[in-house]
């Protein structure tokens, strides 16, 4: 017998009253159209975090479509302990009997981060400081050709002002591409295979998506390059609602690209436990797998490991190069949709939790 089994037969008074009290509160802070979410986040990008979140999720135009996929609307502003202040606002919309996809994101920051040089190891092993207010926005269209099928447009806006670098530093020298500021405007093509059954918490199902990038200067970018970019996704029900979430993720750039836009690793989605962007270079690769289980109503849990590095040319990919991490978190679901709380321990390169919303891939 299973301890969720267990859990259910016995039905313990204090245990169901804690989960009790926090449904009542997931209730208190949702509205019938918006929820308000108190934020708080942390990683080693940006220690400890606050914020709020507000986020509809919602039937575009055909509400008694029980079929449709759920469009959703999240607005977050953050403010962490490195003097990081962060808005974003998305929009995901599903439309004509989900034949139609839309989504586009804007994001204003004043970002204090640190770089350590490029290629798979590092120049400078505790990095050196600089800070960077950004703009960016995104926008995509698709249309489905086929079922699970989607073919589509991208359009990428990126301006960056680094006004603060380490004094004598690799960025105060120059040399490297982007580290006098950069602006980026591009055009792509997105090719997507998405059979998920559902778009919060997949049960089955892929997600894969092929991207192709560029950015001319006669669209207004100042550096002249080219990117694409593999996502491959595969979910698996293994039985009573445990799940198996693979994905493998290839990034190649081609040109003269500035260092915040090569391809990397690290961070909350892309190999936790590793510093996003301490490894960076012209192209990478991450493989991740993730086994997913409940444990009572609620309360998930989930075991993961992954794989990557980043490298020049292909010549120097070798599995003597990757670098490894793992490690196992804990998610609280939110509403029926299957949005999540997210609490994840990682080792990678180094010991490392996050905190936060939504799955990592």
């Amino acid at each position: 017998q299973s301890f969720q089994d267990t859990l259910k037969h016995e039905k313990p008074g204090l245990l169901d009253k804690t989960f009790d009290l926090g449904d009542q509160v997931i209730d208190l802070i949702s509205g019938e159209n918006w929820a308000f979410i108190p934020i708080v986040v942390y990683s080693p990008e940006t220690r400890l975090g606050l914020g709020v979140r507000a986020i509809r999720v919602f039937q575009f135009r055909d509400q008694d479509n029980p079929l449709l996929r759920p469009s959703s609307l999240p607005i977050t502003f953050l403010y962490t302990l490195n003097r990081q202040a962060i808005f974003t606002s998305e929009v995901n919309l599903w439309a004509n009997e989900n034949k139609d996809f839309f989504n586009a994101r804007l994001e204003l920051s004043d970002f204090p981060f640190r770089f350590y040089g490029i290629g798979n190891q590092p120049i400078l092993e505790e990095g050196e400081s600089y800070s960077t207010r950004y703009a960016y926005f995104h926008g995509l269209f698709q249309k489905r050709l086929t079922e699970g099928i989607y073919l589509g447009g991208r359009y990428e806006f990126r301006v960056d002002d680094i006004y603060e670098k380490q004094e004598g530093g690799l960025l105060d020298v120059g040399n490297i591409p982007g580290s006098n500021g950069q602006r980026l405007s591009g055009l792509g093509i997105v090719m997507t295979h998405d059979t998920r059954d559902q778009i919060f918490q997949p049960t089955k199902g892929w997600f894969s998506t092929i991207t192709a990038m560029g950015f001319p200067a006669w669209l207004g970018s100042n550096f002249n390059f080219y990117q694409y970019t593999f996502d491959l996704r595969k979910y698996t029900l293994l039985g009573d609602q445990k799940i198996l979430a693979l994905q493998s993720w290839w990034s190649f750039t081609s040109g003269d690209a500035p260092f915040q836009h090569i391809s990397l690793i690290g961070g909350s989605e892309r190999m936790r436990g590793f510093f996003e962007g301490r490894y960076r270079d012209r192209h990478a690769l991450v493989q991740q797998a993730e086994f997913r289980l409940p444990i009572y109503r609620n309360l998930g849990m989930v075991f993961f490991g992954h794989a990557g590095q980043v490298f020049s040319n292909f010549n120097r990919v070798e599995f003597s190069k990757m670098r490894y991490g793992a490690g196992m978190g804990f998610r609280y679901r939110l509403n029926k949709e299957g949005l999540n709380i997210r609490l994840d321990f990682a080792l990678g390169d180094q010991s490392a939790f996050y905190f936060g919303l939504n799955e990592a891939f």
